[in-house]
């Protein structure tokens, strides 16, 4: 297989591996704030073709309820990422590719939410959260996560030194973005 090829095929994949991961790990800190805080969760939302939500109610501390969601789905993948490269995971790369997503995508929403409130930075707002610490986690996390990029970027085929891809790393990546789309169309929308 050409390495433009390989190339293409991993981080394509990985890129919409990391979309999916995010909006799940974003709604988890979602649902553990809320379970955490004595709320219902009464659905949660995570479909390819939308934007991931989850609804609580009653919701008593919403103020946890909805930090929770961009700090667990920041933290963790992080986590998750850190433990892969201290038992020498030969896919740690992309799991670091995946928290550095996380943390730019998390950022991103709670960082420009501070200027602008949508979405979660709007009710973190409403429920009396300065902006500043949203711009702050915004800044962090943005550029947390392109620092975790820069030091991927050469696994991807990227760089001054750009190592080579892994044909079996495109192929299983790939289909494994495959099978968790097909996961989140068949069961992605869900009541509880």
């Amino acid at each position: 297989m050409p390495r433009r090829f390989r190339q293409s095929l991993l981080v394509g994949s990985i890129l919409w591996l990391s979309w999916l991961g995010m909006m799940l790990f974003h709604e988890c800190g979602h649902v553990v704030g809320a379970v955490a805080t004595g709320g219902t969760v009464r659905r949660v939302v995570w479909h390819p073709a939308v934007m991931s939500r989850t609804d609580v109610r009653p919701n008593p501390h919403p103020l946890i309820e909805v930090a929770a969601g961009p700090l667990f789905g920041s933290a963790v993948p992080v986590a998750i990422a850190t433990a892969a490269s201290l038992i020498r995971l030969r896919v740690a790369y992309l799991l670091w590719v995946v928290a550095g997503f996380c943390l730019i995508a998390n950022g991103a929403y709670i960082g420009v939410g501070a200027i602008r409130p949508i979405g979660d930075a709007a009710e973190l707002a409403a429920h009396g959260m300065p902006r500043w610490p949203m711009a702050a986690f915004g800044l962090l996390g943005v550029a947390a996560g392109f620092s975790v990029w820069h030091r991927t970027s050469p696994r991807l085929g990227f760089g001054d030194a750009p190592q080579e891809i892994s044909s079996r790393h495109a192929y299983v990546n790939s289909a494994l973005a495959v099978l968790v789309t097909v996961v989140g169309i068949a069961f992605g929308d869900r009541g509880i």
